[in-house]
C-alpha cells in the first residue's frame, strides 16, 4: 500500500472525506488523492515521493511556481515580526495602493481571507448600497459557497434557484435568480422583469470553475449597460482570473468597468488572502463609514500580506504576462495536435495562465457545454497523466494553471506524457 493509500485513510477517521475542500477528495475521477509533501517551482512531490508536473498551483495562486524564494524571504521577514496583530499595519495599505494601482475601476479596497469571505461581502454591500434583495447569478459560476450563492438553475426561463447544498434554506435561494451563461435573451428578459428588484448581478468574467469558459464579449457589454440602466450593481467575481489572466484582470481585457470587484488567489501568493473593492460612493457603505458590517479578525495577516505583495510586485516584470500567455498556448495548441494525431475529439482554449481542455468538438459556451463532453474520458486522461508524473485538476470542471516556472522543456515533458496517455488510451 502507497503513504498516499495510508494516509487517506487515516485522513477519513479525522476529517469528513478524508478532505477539507471536496474537489480533493478525487470523487469526480476515482482513485485515491496525492498527499504533497513539498513543492519547487512548477513542480510537486507527493508522499511516495513521486514528482509531478504541477498544472493546479494550489487553483491559482503559485504564478511564480511553488516556494518562489523573494515570496518565501518575505513571509519570513514578516514572520519574526509577528505572526498576527489584529490591528492595522503598514503593509496592508502598502498590499491596497498596489491593487489600486493595478486595478482601475477600484478606488477603495477591503481585504478578507478568503474568496468566499470576498462575494459574500461584496453582495451584502450591493444589497446594503441598493436597498434590494435579488441577485443574479450564471449557471456554472461558482462564487464561493455562502448561503445565497450555493443555487442552481430553477426549472423554468425565469423561475429562482433552489438550493444545491443541505443546509441552505429555500427562502435564501429564492431571491436568487440563475440564468444561463452567455445567454442575451435570458439577461435581457430578466432585467426586462425584475430590473428594479435586482440588487447586484455577479458573474466570472472567464469562468474557471465549469472548466475555463469565456463571456462573450458582447454579453458582457449587455450585462454592464442593464446594470447601469437599472440602477443594479455589477460584480465581477474575478477570485481566480485576476492578475492571472492578465496584469489588470479580466476587465482590463474585456475594456468592461463593474462596478465591484472579488479578488483571491494570485492576491495572497499562496497564503489566504482576498479583497473586495470598487467604487468609492459603494464602498463607504461599509462600516465603520456605513450601515453595511463586515469584520474578519484576520483580515490584513501580515504574513498573508508579505507573500501577497512580493507576488503581485513580480508579476509586474517586463513580459511577466507575455511569456506566461505564450507558455500556455504551447500547451494547449501541443496537447490539441496531438490528439488530433491520435484520432481523439478535443478542444482547449487558454487566456494568460488559464487554461481549459475539453474531450468536445468544440469549446463550450456555457455549463451544459461542458456536461455534453467526453467526461469519462477526461477521467481516464487524468489518471494516465498523472501515471506519467503530470498532475492536471481532478475533474473536467476545472481549469489548469501554468505558472511563468512552465519552460519549453517542462511543456515538451508535458507533451511527452500526454503522447503516451493517449496512445495507451486509445
Amino acid at each position: 500500500m502507497s503513504q498516499n493509500d495510508i494516509l487517506f485513510e487515516r485522513a477519513q477517521r479525522s476529517i469528513p472525506g478524508g478532505v477539507n475542500s471536496p474537489v480533493r477528495a478525487f470523487k469526480s475521477v476515482g482513485g485515491t488523492p496525492r498527499f504533497f509533501t513539498r513543492g519547487q517551482g512548477p513542480y510537486v512531490w507527493d508522499a511516495d515521493g513521486q514528482r509531478y508536473v504541477d498544472y493546479i498551483g494550489s487553483w491559482g495562486p503559485m504564478i511564480l511556481g511553488h516556494a518562489h524564494p523573494q515570496v518565501v524571504e518575505a513571509v519570513q521577514r514578516a514572520a519574526h515580526k509577528s505572526l498576527s496583530f489584529g490591528a492595522p499595519t503598514e503593509a496592508e495599505i502598502e498590499i491596497a495602493e498596489e491593487v489600486l494601482k493595478l486595478v482601475p475601476s477600484i478606488k477603495k479596497v477591503r481585504f478578507v481571507s478568503s474568496g468566499t469571505e470576498a462575494t459574500m461581502s461584496a453582495i451584502r454591500l450591493a444589497r446594503g448600497a441598493t436597498g434590494r434583495s435579488k441577485i443574479i447569478k450564471f449557471d456554472g459560476c461558482y462564487h464561493g459557497h455562502a448561503d445565497s450563492l450555493l443555487v442552481k438553475a430553477g426549472s423554468g426561463l425565469l423561475t429562482f434557484g433552489h438550493p444545491t447544498s443541505a443546509g441552505v434554506p429555500a427562502e435564501f435561494a429564492a431571491h436568487t435568480v440563475v440564468l444561463s451563461y452567455n445567454d442575451m435573451t435570458q439577461l435581457e428578459q430578466c432585467f426586462s422583469e425584475l430590473g428594479k428588484e435586482v440588487s447586484c448581478v455577479i458573474v466570472e468574467p472567464i469562468a474557471g470553475n465549469m472548466n475555463l469558459v469565456r463571456a462573450q464579449p458582447q454579453w458582457l457589454r449587455r450585462m454592464r449597460e442593464l446594470c447601469t440602466q437599472h440602477g443594479a450593481i455589477l460584480v465581477f467575481d474575478e477570485v481566480m482570473s485576476g492578475f492571472r489572466v492578465a496584469l489588470g484582470g479580466a476587465q482590463s481585457l474585456y475594456g468592461i468597468q463593474p462596478d465591484l470587484t472579488t479578488l483571491g488567489k494570485v492576491i495572497g501568493g499562496g497564503l489566504p488572502v482576498a479583497a473586495f473593492g470598487g467604487r468609492e460612493d459603494i464602498m463607504h457603505y461599509l462600516a465603520p463609514l456605513g450601515p453595511v458590517y463586515q469584520a474578519g479578525t484576520l483580515s490584513g495577516n501580515p504574513v498573508a500580506v508579505a507573500a501577497g505583495l512580493t507576488t503581485l510586485k513580480l508579476i509586474q516584470a517586463s513580459g511577466f504576462f507575455e511569456c506566461l500567455t505564450e507558455q500556455t498556448q504551447k500547451l494547449c495548441n501541443g496537447l490539441t495536435q496531438l490528439a488530433q494525431h491520435h484520432g481523439i475529439t478535443l478542444t482547449a482554449d487558454s487566456v494568460g495562465g488559464m487554461f481549459g481542455l475539453y474531450f468536445a468538438d468544440q469549446i463550450p459556451r456555457q455549463l451544459s457545454d461542458v456536461s455534453g463532453s467526453d467526461i469519462a474520458y477526461f477521467n481516464r486522461f487524468f489518471h494516465a497523466m498523472l501515471a506519467r508524473g503530470v498532475y492536471l485538476a481532478p475533474s473536467a470542471y476545472e481549469a489548469g494553471f501554468v505558472s511563468i516556472q512552465h519552460d519549453n522543456s517542462l511543456i515538451e515533458e508535458t507533451l511527452a506524457s500526454a503522447q503516451g496517455a493517449f496512445k495507451a488510451l486509445g
